[in-house]
C-alpha cells in the first residue's frame, strides 16, 4: 500500500526520460512510480492537487543557515538612510545594552549612506558599550573604538571599517555561541527555507574565522538535528581553515587533514559533511572581491585572502585528502588562483569526479571559461545578487565587464554545471525569484546586465534541482521526481514554465515534502 498518491497535477520531474507526468505514489518516504505505474495501488492518503504543479524540491547549494537566523532576531539599520538615523538607531540599541557589553546590530551597508561611518561618530554614541555593525556582505563590519582596542594594532584600523581577516579577528571577540543557540537559529532558517520550497541546501562554510560561529559548530547541527529542528536536507561545508598536519602513511599522500581524516560524504541521508571551503577573496559589497583591475571608479582591485601560494597550498591539500572543494571566488583575479591550483591539484592525482566547485563566480572573463569546463568545475551562482545588488555591481565593474557578471548562458554553453543559489542572508533566498532573473538578467530597478547571459526557464529550474543535485552529490537521492528517489518535491500555485516570466517570482509555494511528508503549515 502506499503512503500518499498525489493526483490531478503536472508534474514537471526534471526527468528527460520521462518530463510530465500527472499522478505520483510516494511508499516510505521514496518516490514508488508515476502514472499508470501507481494508479491502481491503494493508498492511506491521497491528495487531489487540483491542477497545481509539481517541481523536485529545490535545492540552494550555497547558504549560511546560522548567520540567517542570528540575523532575523538582531536589530538592523538597513532601513537608515543617513548617518545620522544610523546613529540614532546605535544609540537606541545602546541604550537596551547592559554596561560594558556588547551592541550588535545588522543591516551595515556603506553604499546606501554615501561613505563608511567612522569609529569616533560611533564612539559619540556607545555610551562605553562596544559597538559592532555587520556589514551585509558578511565581509567586513564597523565597529567602535573599543573595539579596536582590543585588537592587534596591526588589525585596528583607526577609521572602524574591518574587512575579512580584521573581521574575524573581531568576531571572535564575540564568539563561541552555545550550541543550542546555534540549533535555534538554524531551526529558525530552515524553516524559511521550507516555506520556498527548498528542500535540500549546503551550508558554505562551518567553524571557520569568517564564518564560524563555534570551534563545535557540527554538533550544533547534529543538536538541531536531534530536536527536530532540521526539516530537511542540509550537507555542511567545512572551512579549510580547520585543516592541520597529520601523520599519515606516505602511500596516502595526504599532508592536511581533519581530524580522523574526515572528508567529504561522511554522515546519513539528512546530514552530512560536505565540500572543503575555501575562501581566496572578499566580497563585491564590500569591495574586496579580488579583480584582474580596478573597480571602477576607485584605486584598487580588491584583495585575496590570502597569499597566492599559500591559497593554492590549501586547494593542492584539500583536493589530496580526498576533498571535494568548493572554492569561494567571486572576482576574476580569484578565480586565476584557484583555477591555478585546481589544474595543479588535478595534475598531481587526478581526480576527474571530484566535483570541485566555484563558489560564486561572480566576474568571469571569457578566457577563464574554457578552463572551467576543462576541469569539471562547477559554477554555483547567486541570481539573486544581480537583482537586488545589480545596479551597483554594473557601476563598480564598468561597460567591458558587467556583462561577465554571475553568468548563465556563458557557462551553460561551454559545458559547465550551472548551479544555482542564494548565500542567504547576503540576498533574497526565494529559488523562483532567482529562476526569473537568470531568465530576464534584469535587476530591481529594471536594468538588464548582460542579456546574452539569459537562459531559459527550464535550464534556470535545472539549476535549483538537478544541478544542484549533483553539486552536493545528491543525485542519487534527489533533483528529480524519478521512481527510487526521495520524495523530496514543491508545489506551485502555477507553471513557472508556462506564465509570463515576470510573474515567475510571485508564484505561490502550496506546499513543500520532504521524504514524502508534508511540512508543517502547508496548505495542503
Amino acid at each position: 500500500m502506499l503512503s500518499t498518491r498525489l493526483t490531478n497535477a503536472r508534474f514537471l520531474t526534471m526527468d528527460p526520460d520521462r518530463p510530465v507526468a500527472r499522478e505520483l505514489g510516494i511508499w516510505r518516504g521514496r518516490i514508488v512510480g508515476l502514472d499508470e505505474e501507481v494508479a491502481a495501488l491503494p493508498a492511506r492518503r491521497v491528495v487531489d492537487l487540483q491542477g497545481a504543479t509539481v517541481l523536485p524540491g529545490f535545492i540552494d547549494s550555497h547558504v549560511h543557515l546560522a548567520w540567517t537566523g542570528f540575523k532575523a532576531g538582531t536589530p538592523s539599520i538597513a532601513p537608515c538612510r543617513s548617518v545620522e538615523d544610523v546613529l540614532a538607531a546605535v544609540a537606541e540599541a545602546v541604550a537596551r545594552t547592559p554596561e560594558g557589553g556588547w551592541t550588535d546590530l545588522a543591516g551595515y551597508d556603506q553604499r546606501g549612506l554615501g561613505r563608511h561611518l567612522t569609529a569616533a561618530e560611533l564612539d559619540r554614541v556607545s555610551a562605553g558599550r562596544k559597538v559592532f555593525l555587520m556589514h551585509d556582505s558578511g565581509h567586513g563590519c564597523m565597529v567602535n573604538t573599543a573595539v579596536l582596542d582590543l585588537l592587534p594594532a596591526e588589525l585596528a584600523d583607526g577609521n572602524g571599517f574591518l574587512a575579512e581577516g580584521a573581521m574575524g579577528a573581531a568576531r571572535a571577540l564575540r564568539l563561541p555561541y552555545s550550541q543550542q543557540e546555534l540549533a535555534d537559529a538554524i531551526g529558525h532558517a530552515a524553516r524559511g527555507c521550507l516555506a520556498e520550497g527548498i528542500t535540500g541546501c549546503a551550508e558554505a562554510g562551518i567553524g571557520g574565522a569568517l564564518f564560524g560561529h563555534s570551534p563545535v559548530e557540527l554538533g550544533a547541527y547534529q543538536l538541531a538535528s536531534e530536536q527536530g529542528k532540521l526539516p530537511l536536507r542540509v550537507q555542511l561545508m567545512v572551512s579549510a581553515d580547520r585543516l592541520r598536519p597529520v601523520a599519515a602513511h606516505r602511500d596516502d599522500g595526504i599532508p592536511r587533514a581533519l581530524d580522523l581524516g574526515l572528508r567529504t560524504g561522511f554522515g546519513g541521508d539528512r546530514l552530512s559533511v560536505g565540500a572543503l571551503k575555501i575562501y581566496t577573496d572578499g566580497g563585491m559589497m564590500a569591495r574586496t572581491a579580488a579583480l584582474s583591475r580596478p573597480y571602477e571608479g576607485l584605486d584598487h582591485a580588491g584583495q585575496l585572502q590570502e597569499d597566492p601560494g599559500a591559497l593554492a597550498d590549501t586547494i593542492v591539500d584539500g583536493h589530496l585528502a580526498g576533498w571535494q572543494l568548493a572554492v569561494h571566488a567571486i572576482g576574476d583575479r580569484a578565480a586565476d588562483v584557484a583555477l591555478d591550483a585546481l589544474e595543479r591539484a588535478q595534475r598531481l592525482r587526478p581526480r576527474p569526479g571530484a566535483r570541485h566547485r566555484i563558489e560564486h563566480a561572480g566576474l568571469i572573463r571569457p578566457d577563464q571559461l574554457d578552463r572551467l569546463a576543462r576541469l569539471g568545475v562547477a559554477a554555483v551562482v547567486q541570481p539573486n545578487f544581480l537583482r537586488y545588488f545589480g545596479d551597483d555591481y554594473a557601476a563598480v565593474m564598468g561597460k567591458e565587464r558587467a556583462p561577465w557578471l554571475y553568468r548563465g548562458r556563458g557557462f551553460l554553453d561551454h559545458g559547465i554545471t550551472l548551479v544555482g543559489s542564494s548565500d542567504r542572508p547576503v540576498a533574497d533566498g526565494s529559488p523562483l525569484r532567482a529562476v526569473q532573473f537568470m531568465v530576464e538578467r534584469a535587476s530591481a530597478s529594471g536594468q538588464v546586465i548582460g542579456p546574452d547571459e539569459g537562459i531559459t526557464v527550464e535550464e534556470a529550474l535545472r539549476a535549483y534541482t538537478v544541478a544542484g543535485a549533483f553539486a552536493c552529490h545528491w543525485e542519487d537521492r534527489a533533483g528529480s521526481l524519478t521512481p527510487g528517489r526521495c520524495a523530496d518535491l514543491v508545489v506551485l500555485g502555477d507553471d513557472p514554465t508556462g506564465v509570463e516570466v515576470s510573474r515567475i517570482g510571485d508564484i505561490d509555494v502550496v506546499a513543500t515534502f520532504v521524504d514524502g511528508r508534508e511540512s508543517e503549515g502547508g496548505a495542503l
